[in-house]
């Protein structure tokens, strides 16, 4: 390992020169192949650290997907159904419980998740490699890889595919900087553990929080603990299914994030899993088409003939009605909130996307209202009393 590392450029070409470096001691990672950039390295150590503490919080393996220092996707390792593995288009595929992670930090949102970079707890294995290199991925980080995982890591992008390994028993120091404008800020790393005990004070009339809705809220607030700030997630049955990131009002980030859940969502109703695609349509323009055609514009779509380039016969539209049917159908969501909400329409939005479980840290003046709103609905509420800012 080297003390430092010379980089192309900063986050524009024009910005050189540009390296990462320690100031004591040597840098915790190696390149094993490519050569990482300036925004790849801020996206590696930020999901490095989010699936991290997944796994410590959880004890399962995760995964993250990130794009511009935000997360796409967040999951851990638990097995796929059948309706998932079809969405996320790993039909077939063997999948280790790593890989499982990263199917699922992926598929959440995938057109987000598009050229992403990746972070994996565990070791990366052939499974997981096989995953990513199906898809169009900028780079990856991890503790370790198999020999087998490695071999075809290196064949992606014509062998130019960003490949690093981090030690995992590196703890920085405690005290972080960085510069602005020339002036030089500091403070206290971020080492807030988030674990259950954050989620005793329950100030709702439904004081009833499962063990598998604490994993998820859990999931939700590490990953806003990663997420550029004003930030919102929402997690079901171990992955983050919507997250709305570095908006500047709270109702945004929820209905940012409320949008891409039900949009999850919506990939799994019946017509969208029978969508006549022809054979030679790619991945990355199925997931464009399935957009297109959950969205209002599929009329539009429809009559300007543009579904020929698509599908082998003209697909009837997913009403407004049946879309609204079937996601009355998604239940037991957990939403975090990285900071408290302001009024009760938040909560308002939230349950139109099946939220039943919520964590924010409370504080509001308007805190009533939003007990009330969520008392509207039956939904338990925690207060961890903790803000998960990150900028």
């Amino acid at each position: 390992m080297a003390k430092e590392l010379e980089l192309k450029y900063g986050c524009n070409p024009n910005q050189k020169p540009s390296r990462i470096y320690m100031e004591n001691g040597e840098l915790p990672i190696e390149v094993l192949n490519g050569r990482p950039g300036y925004i790849n390295f801020m996206d590696a150590f930020n999901s490095w650290q989010l699936v991290k503490e997944l796994k410590a919080a959880t004890k399962l393996p995760a995964a993250a997907s990130f794009k511009h220092v935000s997360p796409a996707g967040a999951a851990v390792g638990l097995p796929l159904s059948d309706t998932l593995k079809k969405i996320y288009f790993v039909e077939g595929m063997e999948l280790s419980p790593i890989a499982c992670a990263y199917a699922r930090a992926r598929g959440a949102d995938r057109m987000s998740s598009f050229g992403d970079f990746i972070a994996l707890s565990d070791v990366c294995d052939k499974d997981t490699a096989k995953l990513i290199s199906r898809e169009v991925s900028d780079g990856v980080i991890a503790p370790e890889y198999t020999d087998e995982a490695l071999e075809i890591l290196k064949r992606k992008k014509k062998g130019l595919y960003n490949v690093i390994k981090i030690d995992e028993n590196y703890i920085p120091d405690a005290v972080e900087r960085r510069k602005i404008f020339g002036i030089t800020f500091e403070q206290g790393r971020n080492n807030l553990e988030i674990n259950t005990d954050m989620l005793t004070n329950i100030v709702t009339e439904n004081k009833e929080i499962p063990e598998k809705a604490k994993i998820d809220l859990l999931i939700s607030m590490i990953t806003l603990k990663y997420t550029q700030s004003n930030s919102v997630c929402y997690v079901k049955d171990g992955q983050a299914i919507g997250i709305g990131a570095g908006q500047q009002s709270r109702i945004h980030c929820t209905r940012l994030a409320g949008n891409k859940a039900d949009i999850w969502y919506l990939r799994q109703h019946e017509k969208v899993l029978n969508l006549p695609f022809k054979d030679e349509v790619k991945r990355p323009d199925r997931d464009n088409a399935i957009d297109v055609y959950i969205s209002d514009d599929y009329m539009d779509v429809l009559a300007d003939g543009i579904w020929e380039n698509f599908f082998t016969e003209k697909p009837s539209p997913l009403t407004r009605e049946e879309k609204r049917e079937w996601l009355d159908t998604m239940t037991d969501v957990s939403l975090g909130s990285d900071a408290f909400f302001p009024f009760g329409d938040n909560i308002e939005r939230a349950h139109r996307s099946g939220v039943k479980y919520i964590a924010q840290p409370g504080g509001s003046i308007r805190d009533d209202n939003v007990i009330e709103t969520c008392n509207k609905y039956n939904i338990a509420m925690a207060f961890t009393g903790a803000r998960l800012f990150h900028h």
